[in-house]
């Protein structure tokens, strides 16, 4: 297997580093000159990409690429790897596989129901609206190449460095009340197990990436102060909160995403079923500050 990844960031630099000892040769892109200095010492050939050209050196890779994974976002023109490079991975000759990383927020709100992989998109306007399109114009592409596409709608990821221990010890957590709401989430750790999973057995299909455990955001910051010994932050109901609109409007969904799929498909047991062990966990090995 000889793969890149658009986008070495949070999840794509996870899923690197589990490929390192199985994979025949990494590469990626990074916007950071440093950052692509510091992955190229661990052996992964880090390639510059802005998203507004082409950087130098991702054709020739693309030559090689057998399996291809893409973890940036979409913006309001459209997909950016598609932009720059939609060319060249319709005549990659040796590519097999296709891994595109979306989100949950494609289902839009569902009232706190459970939904899963078969549940039909209802994006709220903006992002959401962007990544469905974003999907729909990858599978496009895996169809006219004749290549399974792997799609993966992911929850809110948290791991080192980016975690409710963070946000206490930065003094930036709150407990937001608002009755009956409950987020996804899923460790990162397993987002690049599930991934790994699923690239060593190509198909075209839709998984979804979350936890066990859909929690209010609140229990989850209560959890993180238990762990660190310090009082949790008072609760603040949600009607009183001073918040931007965007983070008024992650509020206005709220669904419990099934992770079925993964583990009867994939066989992915999760290292971190819920936020209790994946907090405990990084509290646990020093590693939540990253």
């Amino acid at each position: 297997m000889r793969l890149f990844i658009f986008g070495l960031g949070f999840s794509g630099s996870a899923f690197a580093a589990t490929m390192r000892d199985s994979a025949t040769g990494i590469g990626g892109t990074v916007r950071d000159a440093g950052k692509a200095a510091a992955l190229r010492g661990d052996g992964i050939a880090a390639l510059p990409f802005d998203g507004t050209r082409q950087g130098e050196g991702v054709d020739d890779a693309l030559r090689e690429t057998t399996h291809l994974v893409i973890s940036i976002a979409p913006g309001e023109g459209g997909d950016r790897v598609l932009r720059h490079y939609r060319d060249a991975i319709l005549a990659a000759p040796s590519l097999q596989w296709i891994g595109y990383l979306s989100t949950v927020g494609v289902y839009g709100d569902h009232g706190g129901a459970w939904i899963d992989e078969d549940t039909p998109p209802r994006p709220r306007r903006g992002r959401s609206e962007e990544r469905l399109a974003a999907e729909e114009a990858w599978a496009a592409l895996a169809d006219e190449k004749d290549v399974p596409l792997g799609t993966f709608r992911i929850a809110g990821i948290y791991g080192p460095g980016r975690n409710a221990l963070v946000n206490l010890d930065k003094g930036k957590a709150r407990r937001l009340v608002k009755p009956d709401q409950v987020f996804n989430r899923i460790h990162v750790a397993d987002i690049a197990a599930t991934l790994a999973a699923a690239a060593a057995a190509p198909a075209t299909r839709i998984f979804n990436l979350a936890d066990d455990e859909p929690a209010p955001p609140q229990d989850v910051v209560a959890c993180a102060a238990g762990l660190m010994g310090v009082a949790p932050p008072p609760e603040i109901p949600f009607e009183e909160a001073d918040l931007s609109p965007m983070a008024r409007s992650f509020y206005g969904e709220n669904k419990r995403v099934s992770n079925a799929r993964i583990r009867t498909e994939l066989g992915v047991d999760l290292r971190y079923p819920t936020y209790r062990e994946g907090l405990a966990a990084l509290w646990r090995e020093g590693t939540w500050r990253g």
